[in-house]
């Protein structure tokens, strides 16, 4: 990662760098509780989950990981073609 950095800098942007991924990750995981609570959770009679609200929500966290993941490999796939045609230049 040495792009001209004292080690000094290269920690302080490291630093930032982990904080801002922490910060996107409980970005998207906050996202994914709300959008899978309002779409499931629907009875507030009870203080536990019906079976019904219980598989919902396990779907839905399971189809957004794995939306999350097929995006996350689209844009490798994506970044390393432009990559790779950027080296042909």
């Amino acid at each position: 990662m040495d792009a001209g950095l004292t080690q000094s800098e290269q920690r302080e942007l490291e630093g930032r760098l982990q904080k801002r991924q922490v910060k996107e990750f409980m970005n998207v995981f906050g996202n994914l509780v709300d959008n899978c609570f309002n779409s499931c959770v629907d009875d507030f009679t009870s203080r536990a989950l019906s079976g019904r609200e219980s598989g919902c929500i396990s779907r839905c966290v399971t189809k957004s990981m794995t939306t999350q993941n097929r995006l996350g490999e689209r844009f490798a796939e994506l970044n390393a073609s432009v990559t790779a045609e950027m080296q042909k230049r």
